[in-house]
């Protein structure tokens, strides 16, 4: 701001400050304001750390938006393809974010599920039913399950199952000969 008043006796000499109105001085004043917030953002890392965290979003808007086309009539089923894979996408992406990189290592079934989402999503919207698309849907959709259930179960998890499992049998095994309302 301090360059531009050192510009304004310099400019005076073209008439340019002086015939600048109130209106005008207040908009350049906003924008570069605005502009100096923005370079001070960028300097302190702030646009990084958003670039990091919402990246995403790349995925998630274009997605979102293919499915809007689709139900305000503006576009065909066919739009729904791609927009349930990159929902999904950018769903798998976030969780990544949040959790670290390291989850993609058990969380990859989702990439083909993605797909799955995808496939079924244009098949129960199409108007016209094409034979070849659900069964794949379906099969890749349970592959996904079961791969990731095979990944998760290498982790830690399995602990938490087999006791909640164990709890389970426990409760049914006590609940026997009485009444049913505890379920």
């Amino acid at each position: 701001m301090s360059y531009f008043v050192a510009a304004c006796p310099l400019l005076s000499s073209w008439k340019v400050c002086d015939e600048m109105s109130d209106n005008n001085k207040l908009t350049t004043g906003i924008v570069i304001l605005a502009a100096g917030i923005i370079i001070l953002l960028g300097k302190l890392g702030f646009f990084s750390f958003l670039g990091k965290a919402l990246w995403p979003l790349l995925l998630l808007v274009p997605g979102i938006v293919l499915h809007l086309l689709y139900y305000s009539r503006r576009g065909p089923a066919e739009l729904l393809l791609p927009g349930g894979v990159l929902i999904v996408y950018s769903i798998l992406f976030f969780v990544s974010n949040f959790w670290g990189v390291g989850t993609i290592k058990y969380t990859w079934p989702l990439f083909i599920l993605g797909i799955a989402v995808g496939l079924f999503e244009y098949d129960s919207a199409s108007s016209r039913r094409q034979p070849g698309i659900f069964v794949p849907a379906l099969v890749l959709g349970l592959l996904s399950v079961i791969l990731l259930g095979w990944t998760l179960f290498s982790l830690n998890i399995i602990y938490i199952i087999a006791f909640i499992l164990i709890i389970g049998g426990i409760i049914l095994i006590t609940a026997r000969g009485k009444s049913r309302r505890l379920w």
